[in-house]
Order: C-alpha cells, then structure tokens, then sequence
C-alpha cells in the first residue's frame, strides 16, 4: 500500500490513507468479515486504500443468503459512493473455519451461518474473480505486507477478539494445512481446572475463556469456583473498566486470565517457534496495558522467549491482508493456489 503521495510505506507504519478527492479507477474491494463487525473498503490501482465502511454483522438467523445479501448490499454502497467506476476483483478475510477451494464459510463457532457459498454467489453478483480466505490467514498477510512483521520469516499473528484466532508464516511461507484453515490456536487446550465449553462444543479450548464473547463466562465461573460475590450480568467491557478502577477481585480474575492466555502463548511457541508474536484484536488492543506485559511474564521459556508486541496497523491487518488477496492468490509469502480451482 502506498501514501497519497506515492511514496512507500515502511512496514509497521501503515495505516489506511483517506480516499483522494477524485473518484478512483476501477479497483479492487477488501472486505474483513468478523463475527460482530463486517467492514468494506476499496484498494485502487496505486494501492490507495480507502476509509472502510462498517456494519454489525448479522446475527438474526442462519440462513446463508441473509448473509450473502448483506455482503453484496455493503459493496453496492461503496459502488455508489462515486469514490470507484467499477471493481475487477473481490478479496475477503472471513472468521472461519473456510473451504477454500470452494470458496465457503464452512461452520464459524461465533456465527450461526453454515455452508455459505460467498465466493460463488459474490462472483455472480459483481462478475468478477472473488478470493475468501481465513481470517487470520489475511492477518498474517497484512502484517508480512504493510506490518511489523514486514521482513521476518517465522512470524505469528494473534487475535483475540469475539473469537480467538491466528496466521503463521514459517521460513517466508504462510502455513496453511490440508484445507486452508492451520493454527486454529483458539482451540488448543489450555485448562482443565474451570473446563469450560468452548462454542464448538469441546471444554478448555482458549477460545472459551479469553475472547470477547466467553470471557464474562469464564469470569462467573471464577467468581462461583472461588467463592467471589458476582454482579449479574456484564460484558468484558465492564469487566476490563472495573480491573481499570482498582477491584480487587477483578483484578485477580486478570490475573488468572494472563495464565490463561500464556498457556496458549507458550503452545503457540512450542508449536511454530516464532521470532515475532504480533497480538491484535479488540480485547487485546483496547486493553493491552492489563493484558501484554502480565502475560509475557507467565509465558514458558521452553524455546528462547520471541518478540511479543500489539500491532500498529489498529485493527486493519485482515482488510490490507485482502485487499491483497483479493488481486491474485499467488503472494510473496506462498501461493493459496494449491487450494483452489484457480
């Protein structure tokens, strides 16, 4: 991606320029497909890329074409807005588990929808090429292209969000397995104390005490197995603002939840053994100060201990990782060919 200026942007520096004031050429779209927020933005041919728009994702039923229709309906507003004559290509970065040969979100934890047929039914829409990968797998794509991991050959991408997720480039080549969906590290086992249900239906996967969406779970149960008075209803947000203003017992809960998550750390480092941990992700960057340093502190020295640090790319690594995919799935770190009809 390129500055308004044309000149490079050095990696760990990128963000998303704002759009020029003409109205770009045809160009490709980017679209970042999460569990709770879905965002669309453009790419142009000098790698300009635009404001993304947002939305809520949506949650009322499982019907695939509600889906598919709201996707098709976010790109037709970018279309409209002048700001693009006309698309040539369609890149998405997808909470997955995905098919990527059929182009398919195959059975999300954190959504209702299963088997939806995005890339076919996208292409008929717009016709043109249309590309749907991992979400994480577009994160690590980001961060190899415009991010801090720019250069490094053994790199992994963490976010922990509504779900919990992550991308690996092993020796320059991102790891992809049998079908287009390696390091689903949300589901490596990290406890047997509390034994949680995750929400693909197995107990003390990471995903079911640390991400957005089960961590006030995993909070109650702390509270109930520990004997703590809990307050009802709340969300991670409360639970993070509380630990901000001092609680005592919240505090511990944080405490415990950093061993949570440097179990997962140190699998994942015993796993892939990376040079560089890049952590992204709502719950991550909007409470790293709580979150980073305490967990690095837990975390095994097995392996020789990797750089651990936030991104700088504030959130956008999987929209630039697919904008990228979006112009062809042979990239500079591995080839997504394999996978599919392409």
């Amino acid at each position: 991606m390129q500055a308004e200026s044309d000149a490079p942007v050095p990696p760990g520096e990128a963000s998303i320029p704002c759009p020029s004031k003409t109205a770009f050429m045809a160009g490709t779209v980017a679209v970042d497909l999460g569990a709770t927020r879905t965002r669309v933005a453009i790419r142009d041919a000098k790698g300009r890329t635009t404001d993304p728009i947002e939305e809520p994702t949506p949650s009322g039923g499982a019907d695939g074409t509600l889906l598919t229709g709201f996707l098709a309906g976010m790109i037709r507003r970018l279309l409209e807005s002048g700001k693009l004559s006309g698309i040539d290509s369609i890149g998405l970065s997808v909470a997955g588990p995905v098919d990527i040969r059929a182009g398919i979100l195959k059975n999300p934890p954190n959504m209702q929808f299963r088997d939806v047929p995005i890339r076919d039914t996208l292409s008929r829409e717009f016709s043109v090429p249309v590309r749907v990968v991992n979400d994480c797998h577009a994160g690590i794509l980001g961060e190899l292209s415009f991010g801090k991991a720019g250069g490094r050959q053994n790199a992994v991408y963490i976010t922990i969000s509504t779900g919990i997720g992550c991308g690996v480039v092993a020796n320059g080549r991102i790891l992809l397995g049998r079908h287009g969906n390696a390091a689903e590290i949300g589901h490596f086992h990290v406890d047997s104390t509390y034994n949680l249900q995750c929400g693909c239906g197995h107990s003390g996967h990471w995903e079911g005490y640390s991400s957005g969406r089960f961590l006030p779970w995993f909070f109650q149960e702390w509270c109930h197995y520990h004997g703590k008075a809990h307050w009802g209803s709340c969300n991670a947000e409360d639970i993070f603002q509380s630990a901000q203003q001092g609680d005592d017992d919240v505090l511990r809960f944080v405490d415990e939840l950093n061993r949570i998550n440097a179990r997962g750390v140190s699998d994942v480092i015993v796993a892939y053994d990376p040079e560089l941990i890049i952590f992204d992700g709502a719950v991550m960057r909007h409470n790293s100060d709580l979150l980073l340093e305490p967990m690095i502190d837990s975390v095994d020295r097995y392996l020789d201990l990797p750089e651990i640090v936030m991104t700088g790319l504030s959130g956008d690594a999987p929209l630039l990782g697919a904008s990228v995919i979006a112009g062809g799935l042979d990239t500079a770190y591995g080839s997504f060919t394999a996978m599919t009809d392409e």
